[in-house]
């Protein structure tokens, strides 16, 4: 019969402990708890990463309309390659840049010139730029416009025929469809100009779904 680990303290006292049999039990059972969480653990992180960068892309629009109608000017929204003076305006890029236009709206791009000083009085007049913060560039962001200009009054101009759609995945979290585990969003701006972010998963009927 196995004796038990013991130990005596100052009082005299004996402790019960553990068994050497107890200890490997519990420590398999941590490892087989470890093992069939690991997977859901890395599916969820990698949701985060979806969530993260569609909320601080959501919120740039937002801003790049508020701007608009505070300023009464045309403002421009424009995902980019990066914040460098190399930048291009990419439908899919993950960086993001905000400036004021003009009349002349060649001479306000930004393209190749975003790490200008922000500036509203010299061109290109940038009033905000925000980098991508997906740890390991797993997230990719599909957009049918990389740009989109909002007037004075927070409507997109010149008013495109139809809605203007930003999806954000991450190859990662597995497939968008309704066989994968990916938590997939989409950013919406209507040619009014409204916001929204919603999941493209769920139906229609849901107020959290993409409906038309």
């Amino acid at each position: 019969m196995l004796k038990r680990l013991t130990a005596t303290g100052m009082s005299g006292k004996r402790q019960s402990g553990v068994t050497l049999i107890e200890l490997a039990v519990t420590l398999a059972l941590l490892g087989i708890f470890m093992a069939v969480a690991a997977p859901s653990f890395s599916t969820w992180l990698q949701n985060g990463r979806i969530r993260n960068t569609a909320t601080a892309l959501s919120a740039g629009i937002q801003l790049a309309k508020a701007e608009a109608v505070a300023r009464n000017t045309g403002v421009r929204f424009q995902l980019t390659s990066s914040l460098t003076n190399d930048c291009a305006i990419s439908a899919s890029g993950t960086n993001w840049v905000i400036n004021m236009i003009g009349a002349n709206t060649a001479e306000d791009s930004v393209e190749g010139r975003c790490a200008s000083a922000p500036s509203d009085t010299v061109a290109p007049r940038i009033l905000h730029t925000k980098p991508s913060k997906d740890g390991n560039g797993s997230v990719e962001i599909t957009a049918t416009a990389g740009a989109v200009v909002f007037n004075g009054l927070g409507k997109l101009m010149p008013t495109p025929a139809a809605n203007i759609v930003m999806d954000v995945s991450n190859a990662a979290a597995g497939s968008c469809d309704a066989s994968g585990n990916a938590v997939c969003l989409r950013i919406v701006i209507t040619p009014s100009g409204q916001v929204r972010m919603c999941n493209p998963k769920l139906p229609d009927s849901d107020v959290q779904g993409c409906g038309t």
